[in-house]
């Protein structure tokens, strides 16, 4: 089932970077964008990518990662939080100008949206509850379990493929799939690896669960990283985040706000 495809703006400031989500950040967006704002969606249930604190503000490595592009390039941008599903059809008919949501660069949403060079990569992975007796990730060791995915995602067409076998549940949100693993509704998720490694790393919920497995990479399915999406049409914009990405990887910007959510560089 499809979530909503409502939208709720955050204006950001181009250089202070000061937010606040309009209409207490619960109602669909009506005001015109001001001219010459550049409007970027996040999704804003993917941490520690993007995700709302509790005061209902946007944060996450894609946020910090957009912030300093919009300054780097000069641009005055405003955020759009958007649910998963809509985000490359919304971006198509105009509602907002690109896509900083941690947007995997596959060949099938290379043929409908224009995308800038990586901003990061990750491999996903299969991750099971600590002590399950889940012996291999093989389609034939799944065939008796219940494997899930997030909807809408590249591990979802992924699995279709591969696992059309399998007793599949999709989740309408990470946090969603992550919770079904947790509390035995599947037994076996697969899941972008450096958005389930915080959950296992920093959250009480997810000491329950370990990775299963190496590291799957499939450039059909997964793409070759991360990409800011644009419109097919705007070749200026994807040239200035083009431009301003080499900037902030050129000097300690982009380091620094890697620093901050890893551990290790995800470049």
């Amino acid at each position: 089932m499809l979530r909503s495809k409502s939208v709720t703006l955050l204006r950001l400031a181009a250089f202070g970077c000061l937010a606040y989500l309009a209409c207490g950040g619960a109602q669909a967006a009506s005001a015109a964008p001001k001219a010459g704002t550049v409007r970027i969606a996040v999704e804003g249930a993917f941490p520690p990518f993007n995700y709302l604190d509790s005061a209902n503000q946007l944060q996450g490595f894609d946020v910090d990662v957009a912030k300093a592009l919009c300054q780097a390039a000069e641009l005055t941008c405003e955020f759009v939080i958007q649910e998963w599903t809509g985000m490359i059809p919304n971006l198509l008919s105009g509602q907002y100008d690109a896509i900083v949501s941690s947007m995997s660069m596959s060949a099938e949403r290379r043929a409908k949206v224009a995308f800038t060079r990586k901003y990061y990569d990750s491999p996903s992975v299969f991750i099971v509850r600590k002590g399950s007796a889940v012996t291999g990730t093989s389609a034939d060791d799944l065939k008796d379990l219940k494997l899930g995915v997030t909807s809408a995602t590249s591990q979802q067409a992924y699995t279709k493929q591969f696992y059309g076998s399998v007793s599949t549940t999709v989740f309408p949100a990470s946090p969603d799939l992550y919770k079904g693993l947790a509390d035995e509704t599947v037994d076996i998720i697969l899941e972008d690896k450096l958005a389930v490694y915080d959950w296992l790393a920093n959250t009480k919920a997810g000491s329950c669960c370990e990775f299963k497995g190496g590291d799957i990479k499939n450039t059909e399915y997964f793409g070759d990283g991360a990409g800011i999406a644009v419109r097919p049409t705007d070749d200026a914009l994807l040239a200035k985040f083009n431009a301003a990405l080499d900037a902030i990887q050129a000097n300690d910007t982009y380091d620094t706000i890697n620093a901050k959510y890893f551990p290790f560089s995800i470049r």
